[in-house]
């Protein structure tokens, strides 16, 4: 029996006594008062009761959502590690290819022309023909001025530049040189590109740079050139011959350029199963 039960009856018993006594020595209003607060302590009691009852309620379901958010954060845990994972081995994919392609660059600038002599006179003759396309005879690379062959901004060969590559075409495709392949390169200057309706075609020059390059081999095989002895690179601005300081050292910058390549140089290899074509 609960204390202030007990209070209520003590006073209720204690009544009766001093009635049948006649002892006056308790006033009935104090009685009156002791009743009533016997009355608010039993009540008060109850409502302690049952908010100690909801409190225990609220801490079992803040137990229950910690748990809940201790799991979820392990998860997410797991699942950055993953992601950190998977983004340390495409940096790695990309590295290795980066160092590939440098490497094969670096060879081919080193390399002495594997052209014969024929085919080489017949590219002399093309670059005296065509003040836009350059040849060098000490290493059989050719280049192409972007001004010339693209709009600003497009990856598009122009009509204008197909004549040329049809006989470029014409000279890969005769006596020993159609055992050679090519590495086509594109570049750009630094100048960022700004228009809306480029970018959303080229993000960025180095995009711009590499569809180039993949759309002169398209030219190249639309002439006659199997795509199996073709590979492409983009560079962007970051291979620039002249300091982009002026309007004449970027225009030398933007371009094109074409490396002959010995039958058993890596693009070879590449273009077996593991390069970009």
């Amino acid at each position: 029996m609960s204390s202030p039960l007990r209070i209520m009856m003590f006073c209720a018993v204690g009544a009766m006594a001093f009635s049948h006594s006649g002892c006056t020595a308790v006033p009935r209003n104090q009685l009156s008062q002791s009743q009533n607060r016997a009355r608010q302590l039993y009540e008060q009691n109850q409502a302690l009761a049952a908010d100690r009852q909801q409190i225990h309620n609220q801490a079992a379901s803040l137990a229950a959502q910690q748990q809940q958010l201790e799991q979820e954060l392990q998860a997410l845990r797991m699942a950055k590690q993953t992601d950190e994972q998977l983004l340390v081995s495409a940096q790695s994919e990309r590295d290795k290819l980066r160092s590939r392609y440098t490497n094969l660059l670096d060879t081919t600038r080193n390399a002495t022309n594997p052209l014969s002599a024929e085919s080489t006179r017949q590219f002399q003759d093309l670059a005296r023909r065509y003040p836009n396309f350059e040849f060098d005879p000490q290493t059989g690379v050719s280049k192409f001025h972007s001004d010339v062959w693209f709009s600003s901004g497009s990856a598009e060969v122009q009509k204008n530049s197909q004549e040329l590559l049809t006989e470029f075409s014409n000279i890969l495709n005769q006596g020993d040189a159609q055992d050679l392949n090519i590495l086509v390169v594109g570049h750009t200057d630094d100048r960022r590109i700004a228009k809306a309706s480029t970018k959303s075609k080229h993000p960025s020059n180095l995009h711009l740079s590499a569809h180039r390059a993949i759309n002169v081999c398209d030219s190249l095989a639309s002439h006659g050139l199997r795509r199996e002895r073709m590979g492409i690179a983009g560079y962007g601005p970051y291979q620039p011959l002249a300091p982009n300081k002026d309007n004449e050292s970027r225009q030398k910058n933007r371009r094109v350029e074409i490396f002959v390549l010995a039958p058993n140089a890596p693009i070879a290899s590449l273009s077996s199963g593991n390069g970009i074509q």
